[in-house]
């Protein structure tokens, strides 16, 4: 018995060898996906055994691989390749393309490349069983390819497609042709556009049952944008980023469904009109606008974005959402300190603030935030940026005059505190003081001096220097530092955890105050 398996095994691995040079040969005779070949390419010699499974289960199995990987397995084997031509995923961009910039002449010839390829997969895609279809045309759009996509989508947009994302570079003038999508009947679930115009009409059946909707740099008015959204019942996300033409955002009282509402840098924009009782989670970046939330019992998470942000939330938001349990405040400009509000954030975990600019109004008292962190009586986590490259506010060595105290105010929940870009300002010494005195529930306090953006201890820029900084920026940094040690550090219990971040010291040379 013995003699036999060691006779057998010289068979045995000639034979895996065999298997393995065809492999290697079938992938090393073509540099492009099998479904831009010719059907008379996939001969016999290439094929491997594989083992005896219904079909069905192979086409399951095809269909959960990357489309490179499928379209790489397609060369093994004839049913491999019979289960590509229904593959459910169809993704098309540069990079999945194995398209290089660098090996072409310039922009038009990169798009023609990219829309002969696609349009050779898709002849040979039978258009049956797609469920998703992404098409990224960044950086490989030309102004007449809108018949290929066109093309593209009267193909694959078939009854069963649940994911449908299309990107242009901005400025394309490629009209969606909202008719096409009734093609996919009702089954239409994500739909990101991107770089387009959209003209949607009265009755679209295809929109029942959209429960994400993503619009990036797209050119429609509030009424082609109300056509798309009264019709979409089942809409659970939101996002619209870069969509310059629209100046009222109005979300209707149908969207019961809408929990998630993103809106980002519409430079026209001067009102959002909620209507939705069920958002729980909330983003606005921009300008000040007239912001109507609506029903905001059920908003657990907020982020806004622009000048003023701080005042506002403070003066608005407490009474209106008494469940909020994160809340990101990010400000450039605040006109006003904050504000004692009239009542509390009775559920916030987690607060971060940011206001961060080149130069921060010094006429701000950073103390006053005192009574936005009182009335948070189960926060547990704060985070505030004050990082500023021109540091204006009195400085505490500047006037080492005794130090401001709230009396009577104690936290029992907050276990961590940081403050980055921290300075030698008094009114912030004096609020990170109170913190120190007032939070008896305090585990970790983090004090971190202005940073470079890159730093050398980023992976990606491993044995590199940080961005270097301004000599002033250093130097006000390491004033930071000084007033960390002299007026914060002696009041730290042994119980808490203090970490000093300083600048680099291998990037950034120690300078003289």
């Amino acid at each position: 018995m013995y003699h036999m398996s060691m006779e057998r095994q010289p068979d045995r691995r000639r034979r895996q060898a065999q298997a393995t040079n065809g492999l290697v040969a079938s992938q090393a005779k073509t540099n492009v996906l099998p479904c831009q070949q010719d059907d008379d390419s996939q001969g016999g010699e290439r094929d491997i055994q594989i083992p005896n499974l219904p079909e069905d289960i192979w086409c399951h199995i095809h269909s959960l691989m990357p489309m490179r990987d499928a379209a790489r397995a397609a060369c093994v084997s004839h049913a491999f390749l019979r289960s590509w031509r229904c593959h459910p995923n169809l993704i098309f961009c540069g990079t999945i393309l194995g398209m290089k910039k660098k090996a072409y002449g310039n922009d038009d010839e990169i798009a023609r490349d990219f829309c002969s390829k696609v349009d050779h997969i898709l002849k040979k895609h039978s258009g049956i069983g797609v469920k998703k279809l992404v098409i990224d045309m960044c950086g490989c759009y030309a102004a007449n390819d809108s018949c290929y996509i066109n093309s593209w989508l009267l193909t694959a947009v078939t009854p069963g497609i649940e994911e449908l994302l299309l990107a242009l570079p901005v400025g394309a003038t490629y009209k969606f042709p909202c008719s096409l999508l009734s093609n996919g009947r009702d089954s239409i679930r994500y739909l990101l556009l991107s770089g387009c115009s959209l003209q949607p009409t009265a009755e679209l059946p295809w929109l029942k049952r959209l429960t994400k909707v993503e619009l990036h740099a797209l050119c429609f008015t509030k009424d082609e944008l109300g056509c798309l959204l009264c019709n979409s019942f089942a809409l659970e996300r939101l996002v619209i980023r870069h969509c310059d033409e629209i100046d009222c955002l109005k979300i209707p009282c149908v969207l019961q469904q809408l929990r998630y509402l993103d809106v980002i840098c519409c430079d026209d924009l001067q009102v959002i009109d909620n209507k939705a009782p069920n958002i729980s989670s909330f983003f606005y970046c921009g300008g000040c606008i007239q912001l109507s939330l609506g029903d905001t019992l059920k908003m657990e998470y907020i982020h806004l974005m622009f000048s003023g942000a701080l005042n506002y939330a403070c003066v608005e938001l407490p009474s209106s959402m008494p469940n909020l349990k994160i809340a990101t405040i990010q400000s450039r400009s605040e006109m006003v300190n904050t504000p004692v509000l009239r009542s509390k954030f009775l559920h916030l975990k987690k607060l971060t603030i940011s206001l961060s600019a080149p130069t921060f109004s010094p006429a701000y008292d950073y103390f006053s935030l005192v009574s936005l962190v009182g009335a948070c009586p189960s926060l547990e986590t704060l985070v505030l940026n004050v990082s500023q490259e021109k540091m204006e506010h009195v400085s505490i060595f500047t006037d080492p005059s005794d130090l401001r105290k709230m009396q009577g105010q104690q936290h029992h929940k907050m276990k961590r505190v940081t403050i980055q870009g921290f300075t030698s300002a008094k009114s912030l010494v004096e609020l990170t003081c109170h913190f120190v005195e007032s939070i008896t529930s305090l585990e970790h306090l983090t004090l971190e001096a202005f940073q470079s953006s890159i730093r050398c201890s980023m992976p990606a820029r491993k044995r590199r220097k940080c961005f270097p900084l301004p000599i002033d920026v250093l130097r006000e940094a390491q004033r930071g530092l000084l007033a960390i040690r002299t007026y914060i550090e002696p009041k730290v219990p042994s119980m808490v955890k203090l970490r000093v971040i300083e600048p680099c010291c291998r990037c950034h040379a120690v300078v003289e105050l």
